[in-house]
């Protein structure tokens, strides 16, 4: 049986610190003297400010980074890939009984993963990359490896 995938976006932190921040926020300004409200408040304003341009930026690199390995990928993958042997060597024989299995993937994505593995991906990249399970991934890996050699 294979674990759920585990939901987590980062949604929920995100919303904890803010809460959390804005909580810290009107403490400092209800602690803070009268008279040096409206300093700690532009303080505390440029603060805010300031984390929101530093997670705004690390957004946004983590995306373009994604967006990156997407096009490397794409650029590598041509159509001398999918040749009439590029099936050639699939471990069917093990893969047969794998395929039984609830939440199994399916055959034409063990095809693609094939195909990657023949190409030199290795095991982890298949499971990061394919979403296939870690069993699947080095079983395809391996023979891929053999094949090879």
């Amino acid at each position: 049986m294979r674990p759920l995938p585990h939901p987590y976006t980062g949604e929920g932190t995100a919303v904890l610190g803010v809460l959390l921040l804005t909580a810290l926020e009107m403490t400092a300004l209800a602690t803070a003297p009268r008279a040096d409200r409206p300093i700690v408040a532009g303080a505390l304003v440029g603060a805010a400010t300031a984390a929101f341009v530093v997670v705004a930026a690390v957004v946004h690199s983590h995306h373009r980074a994604q967006r990156e390995a997407k096009r490397q990928l794409t650029e590598t993958v041509d159509e001398s890939w999918f040749t009439s042997g590029a099936l050639d060597g699939f471990p069917m024989d093990a893969i047969r009984p794998l395929l039984l299995t609830p939440d199994a993937p399916s055959l034409n994505h063990l095809y693609s993963a094939w195909i990657f593995a023949t190409h030199g991906h290795d095991a982890a990249w298949l499971e990061h990359n394919l979403d296939l399970p870690a069993g699947i991934a080095h079983l395809l890996a391996d023979a891929a490896e053999r094949e090879r050699n």
